[in-house]
């Protein structure tokens, strides 16, 4: 089923799993797979060549699982960064292969010997999947504080609004830690006549050094509350990683509060986070058993 159309009649609640790049079996992943499905998604996102291994087939294989053996939607990333024409034909004709009707278009990171050959930006992309493939349904990414790589938010925006005109269906975010950035960003969307659905994307942090991480990766700002509760927290793991999980759900039952297009947990291939906010989300009557 087309994600965009699951959007246009309800509030959705949806999970990411990573492919195996080596330490995680295949058997495994189709393990984390079924774990998730328990918690009855809107749709499971899968991402491409995680760690940019190349292991890209994986990204495919578990859509597969997704959709045939378990009957539940898959969004395959699917990345453009050092993509030429020819590569991007060939994993459109393997996603047809298997079925899938949803694609994540994005960019992809930027490493020592891969650039940008055909497709300078994921609107590029999108724009050549909506050519190649008018029925394909689209995702794309935004970032509630901005790109990283992009100075000036305004900007920001613009390039937003051009992924919508190349023909993005839906929006998924980039992880936030203030729900304030995202309700702004909504505002903002509005402004630059971006009107496709937004979803939320939101991580659980674990650790202190993993937030710090994902700050400087994504360019995502970490507020007094989360640092004054890892401070709570101190150097014990587990304290850590219990504050992560309770701030994600005090985060995502705002979200629902306000009315969000949709929910997206970056799982981190954990099935007991999905679990824990579909069961959050239950309680609040976001989600129906």
């Amino acid at each position: 089923m087309r994600i965009s159309d699951i959007l246009a009649s309800k509030q959705t609640l949806s999970f990411e799993i990573f492919p195996p790049k080596g330490e995680l079996p295949i058997d495994q992943a189709r393990e984390v797979s079924r774990g998730l499905a328990k918690s009855d998604p809107d749709w499971i996102s899968v991402t491409f060549s995680a760690g940019g291994t190349g292991n890209s087939g994986n990204t495919f294989t578990i859509a597969h699982t997704l959709e045939h053996d378990l009957g539940i939607n898959a969004l395959a990333h699917l990345t453009c960064m050092g993509a030429t024409r020819a590569d991007i034909d060939d994993r459109l004709d393997r996603i047809h292969a298997t079925g899938i009707q949803n694609v994540l278009a994005l960019r992809g990171d930027r490493m020592p010997g891969r650039d940008t050959v055909d497709f300078a930006h994921a609107s590029d992309l999108i724009s050549y999947l909506k050519e190649r493939d008018p029925s394909l349904c689209i995702g794309a990414a935004c970032y509630p504080e901005g790109h990283v790589e992009c100075e000036d938010f305004d900007l920001s925006m613009r390039h937003l609004r051009l992924k919508q005109e190349a023909g993005a269906d839906f929006l998924v975010s980039q992880l936030f830690f203030d729900n304030a950035d995202f309700y702004r960003f909504r505002e903002m969307c509005l402004r630059h006549r971006v009107r496709i659905p937004v979803v939320a994307g939101i991580m659980p942090f674990t650790s202190v050094k993993q937030i710090q991480r994902m700050a400087f990766n994504c360019g995502a700002s970490i507020p007094a509350k989360v640092v004054r509760r890892l401070v709570v927290a101190g150097d014990d793991p587990k304290a850590q990683a219990e504050a992560g999980m309770s701030y994600m759900l005090e985060q995502i039952r705002d979200l629902a509060a306000n009315g969000v297009d949709g929910i997206h947990i970056y799982s981190m291939n954990h099935p007991e986070i999905g679990d824990a906010a579909y069961q959050e989300l239950r309680a609040c009557g976001y989600v129906r058993a």
